[in-house]
């Protein structure tokens, strides 16, 4: 009986020493994985609600706001400065999403703001962008209750915009990059469930 309790209090402790192990290592991950998102710039939209028409109003309005954040960023060489650009016409920004929303024959209001948003791991063709927090443009429909759409900004990765992924390598860094396209959603995935454990404690 005593050798059982003794093999049970071994499993236990190795299965926290793994715990332990696996913490520790995500420190380092995850403060890199923070010098990624200190460097994109994201874009979020809040359809009304999840008809049909209110989500296919989103993502024309999304095509319109795209094609307007492009015009305003294209000459951006920094984060920093996307968002400047983006705060800068950011009344802009909102009054092209409200045109779309009337020409579609819809009457609720738009608003856009710039705040820092928690998002999930995310694909964006060859490229992962890890969760966390990041600045993005937000976009809300009417009461913002329906089903989002978002994709980074800046440097650009969304539908619809030339994904330059030269230019993402040169504004994140190499070994940000690499990180980004090796193929490691696993460690991503830990991050989020780790992200989540330190959110317990703040």
């Amino acid at each position: 009986m005593r050798k059982l309790f003794d093999f049970k209090r071994i499993i236990q402790a190795f299965i926290l020493a793994s715990v332990i192990a696996v913490v520790f290592s995500m420190i380092p991950f995850s403060a890199q994985c923070g010098n990624i998102s200190g460097e994109v710039f994201r874009l979020h939209i809040l359809a009304d609600n999840d008809t049909q028409e209110a989500q296919s109003l989103k993502l024309k309005v999304r095509d319109s706001v795209l094609a307007c954040s492009e015009r305003i960023c294209k000459s951006s060489h920094s984060v920093n400065e996307a968002e400047r650009l983006t705060s800068q016409n950011l009344q802009m920004i909102a009054d092209t999403a409200q045109r779309t929303v009337y020409k579609e024959g819809f009457d609720y209001p738009v608003k856009a703001e710039i705040k820092k948003m928690y998002f999930n791991t995310r694909r964006y063709g060859r490229v992962t962008m890890p969760s966390g927090y990041y600045n993005a443009l937000r976009i809300t429909l009417g009461e913002g209750k329906g089903r989002n759409w978002w994709c980074v900004m800046y440097p650009s990765l969304c539908v619809g915009a030339s994904t330059n992924y030269s230019e993402l390598k040169d504004k994140t860094g190499e070994n940000e990059y690499e990180l980004m396209t090796e193929g490691v959603e696993y460690r991503f995935k830990l991050l989020e469930y780790f992200n989540n454990f330190c959110s317990l404690f703040s």
